[in-house]
C-alpha cells in the first residue's frame, strides 16, 4: 500500500532548526524524523512512499539520493569519476520525491500527489513530524471494515502540565503531565480511499478544513481511536522530549529490529 507523507510546510513553530532544513529532516537520535516516520511503515510492510516537498525540498532530495552512499563502503576513483559501492542497501524502498510548491496547503499537496496515490486504490497518508505506536495492520483493518472513505487516526495529545487533584487544600494526587485524560485530537495517519481527491479544490485548500470537514458531514470519515503513545515535533520542547527518549533506550515507537 503506498503511503503519501507531507513534508513541504514551512515548520515556523520550530524556526530554530528549520531555519536551515525543512522540519522532516530535524534529527531525533542523527536521524531524521521522517526516517523514524518512514521506518514505522516499513516495518508493517509499506514500503512505497511518495514524498510531498516544499519548503526547501532539495535538503530531502540530497539526503534521499545520498542515503545509499553514505550507508555504504566506497571506492572512489578520481581520475575515471567513478564510484563503486560495495553493499547494498539494507532498506527495500521505492520513494517518489514530488515538488508540490512552496506556498501550497495540506490539501494542495495531497491533491498534486493524486496521480501517484490514486492509481492503485487505498493509500495511506501522514505529516512529516509525528511518531506514534500506531499498529498500521489494525489500522488499515478498521478502515477496510467500515468501507467509508477515510479513517483518521484519533490520538490523546500529551499535556503539557502536571495535573492536580485536590480536595479542599491538600493534593491527593499528583500526574506528572497525563496523556490520557485529554481529549481526542487528530493524529494524521490516515488511511484514504482515492474519493478524498474529490473534495480538495486547489492549491489554497487546507486539508483539515473544508475536505475533512465535508467528508465528516457526509458520514464518510472514521476515527481510530488510539490510546498508546504519539508526539507530534512541533516546538523545541518537543524535539528534546523526542531526543530524551531516544538516548534513553526507551523511545516507544522504535517498534522495528
Amino acid at each position: 500500500m503506498k503511503v503519501g507523507i507531507l513534508a513541504g510546510g514551512l515548520g515556523s513553530r520550530l524556526s530554530e532548526e528549520t531555519v536551515s532544513k525543512p522540519k522532516p529532516m530535524v534529527e531525533v537520535g542523527s536521524k531524521p524524523i521522517i526516517w523514524h516516520i518512514m521506518m514505522h511503515y516499513a516495518h508493517f510492510g509499506h514500503k512505497d512512499f511518495v514524498i510531498a516537498l516544499g519548503y526547501k525540498g532539495e535538503y530531502i532530495k540530497k539526503y534521499m539520493t545520498d542515503y545509499c552512499s553514505l550507508s555504504s563502503d566506497l571506492t572512489v576513483d578520481l581520475r575515471r569519476s567513478t564510484v563503486e559501492r560495495h553493499t547494498e542497501s539494507s532498506l527495500d524502498w521505492r520513494i517518489d520525491l514530488i515538488d508540490t510548491g512552496l506556498n501550497t496547503q495540506t490539501g494542495g499537496r495531497i491533491k498534486r500527489l493524486a496521480p501517484y496515490l490514486a492509481k492503485d486504490g487505498t493509500f495511506l497518508l501522514t505529516w512529516g513530524d509525528g511518531v506514534s505506536t500506531i499498529d498500521l495492520d489494525e489500522l488499515v483493518r478498521f478502515h477496510k471494515r467500515h468501507g467509508k472513505l477515510a479513517t483518521v487516526s484519533a490520538v490523546r495529545p500529551p499535556a503539557r502540565f502536571g495535573r492536580l487533584d485536590i480536595q479542599g487544600d491538600q493534593v491527593v494526587s499528583f500526574e506528572e503531565k497525563p496523556q490520557l485524560g485529554e481529549g481526542w485530537i487528530n493524529g494524521a495517519f490516515f488511511v484514504l480511499e482515492p474519493g478524498i481527491f474529490d473534495y480538495i479544490d486547489n492549491d489554497n485548500t487546507h486539508f483539515e478544513r473544508e475536505p475533512l470537514e465535508r467528508i465528516a458531514s457526509d458520514g464518510q470519515l472514521m476515527a481510530y481511536r488510539h490510546e498508546g503513545f504519539w508526539q507530534c515535533m512541533d516546538t523545541v520542547r518537543d524535539r528534546v522530549r523526542l531526543e530524551e527518549l531516544w538516548d534513553s533506550g526507551q523511545a516507544p515507537w522504535k517498534i522495528w529490529d
